[in-house]
């Protein structure tokens, strides 16, 4: 039998982290239980989460009504092959999704990078049903969609940990991403972006892009007019749009989906991480009823993509929780609430030395460093004070859950910017 009393040695030796070496060269954190928006750890020290669990629980730990949803469902039929196959919980998720999204025909999958996977599959198929063999994708400077090799090869290349894979990786085009701030001139960004599409748009299937934030690639806030002329140019030299909103989704900008702000509604949508408020593993993707029924009509007639674990009731069932709770309790006004927080508190870093900009939207709050020498540092001292954040490079930053009290989120970013003075000192 396993010994459980030593289990962290186990993961010592023997568990792979993401991001990370083994055994880790950083610090990992052992985990007892999680309850509301708090992390409690082995010794008991309990810490306020500042990520939202990868900015996914949104509805924070231990929701009653999404664990009784699991709950109801584990007795009913936990899992099943969709091949062949149906069940109401996929079909309802569905509903909801189009309802929510203004498109019609839904994927479900296993993960965020998997939705994009089935998302550039599906450009190309729709090119094929055209008749156009198109195979290249468009996509931003500073992107980030996800880590499968698909996912990768539309990501940054030059900035990103994504470069290591080299030659490996398919080659696409890539334009200027617009410049930070919600309201900032983007006409250099658009230029770029017509160029691109007058240059290569018979070998584009489909331009990819994070609305109105780009998340990994560096929490860039950008002005959402930019998205409404791209999809003038879009339209004009028939290129598809994938608007990723597995990070920007289900709220966290303010709006139940990032593209809202610029009024647009793209051809092809991918959702993921917030989608089960942080309980199961699950995403999807959305197309318009044209580039399914392009695809489904053409000889072509079928999505050739199909995860053993695709349309799991367990997710789907609290995918169902998950969206009810958003709908019927206030999101808007608490995520509201959120953004003035962070935007009052985050005010108070900008003139520190080590701070280059601050920027917030809806329930996310960025302060950006001059470079990244201190992360783990500031990571540390954060954790010392009862806070859990996890800096990426120059990028301090808290995506919280909807539910965090006022006290607590001040707390956040008030230890953040605490720690930033302790190593300026």
């Amino acid at each position: 039998m396993i010994d459980l009393n030593n289990w962290q040695e186990i993961d010592k030796n023997h568990v792979w982290h993401p991001y990370n070496s083994l055994p880790s060269k950083s610090k990992i954190l052992s985990v007892k239980r999680t309850e509301n928006t708090y992390i409690i750890l082995e010794d008991d020290t309990k810490l306020i989460d500042g990520m939202s669990s990868w900015w996914s629980a949104i509805h924070g730990y231990n929701h009653p009504k999404l664990n009784e949803a699991l709950k109801a469902q584990v007795e009913i039929m936990p899992h099943i092959m969709f091949g062949g196959l149906a069940h109401e919980k996929a079909s309802v998720l569905s509903k909801y999704l189009v309802d929510l999204t203004g498109l019609n025909s839904v994927f479900l999958c296993d993960s965020g990078s998997v939705s994009v996977e089935v998302a550039l599959k599906t450009a190309i198929l729709y090119q094929k049903a055209k008749g156009k063999e198109k195979y290249k994708f468009l996509a931003l400077n500073n992107a980030y969609h996800g880590d499968t090799l698909g996912a990768m090869s539309v990501c940054d290349q030059k900035n990103s940990m994504h470069s290591l894979y080299g030659e490996y990786l398919p080659k696409h085009i890539f334009c200027k991403t617009p410049t930070l701030s919600f309201d900032a001139d983007f006409s250099e960004a658009i230029e770029d972006l017509e160029k691109k599409l007058e240059k290569y748009h018979n070998e584009i299937a489909a331009f990819i892009f994070e609305p109105i934030v780009q998340g990994a690639g560096g929490m860039r806030i950008y002005n959402p007019n930019y998205l409404k002329q791209a999809q003038e140019l879009c339209k004009k030299y028939d290129i598809l749009m994938i608007a990723d909103e597995i990070a920007t989704g289900f709220g966290h900008t303010g709006k139940m989906f990032a593209v809202e702000h610029a009024n647009i509604k793209p051809d092809i949508m991918t959702v993921g991480k917030g989608l089960t408020g942080g309980y199961m593993t699950m995403a999807a993707m959305i197309t318009s009823k044209e580039v399914s029924d392009a695809i489904s009509n053409s000889e072509i007639g079928v999505l050739m993509h199909g995860p053993t674990f695709m349309a799991n009731p367990l997710a789907c069932s609290v995918a169902i929780a998950s969206i009810e709770e958003l709908i019927q309790n206030n999101w808007q006004e608490k995520v509201e609430k959120i953004q003035n927080i962070f935007f009052e508190e985050l005010a108070n870093a900008k003139d520190l030395k080590l701070v280059k900009s601050i920027r917030n939207i809806g329930a996310i709050g960025v302060i950006e460093l001059n470079d990244e020498f201190y992360a783990q540092k500031i990571q540390d001292y954060c954790v010392s004070k009862g806070v859990w954040i996890r800096p990426f490079g120059k990028l301090i930053y808290s995506i919280v859950a909807y539910v965090i009290s006022e006290e607590d989120l001040r707390k956040i970013v008030q230890t953040m910017i605490e720690a930033i003075k302790f190593c300026e000192e």
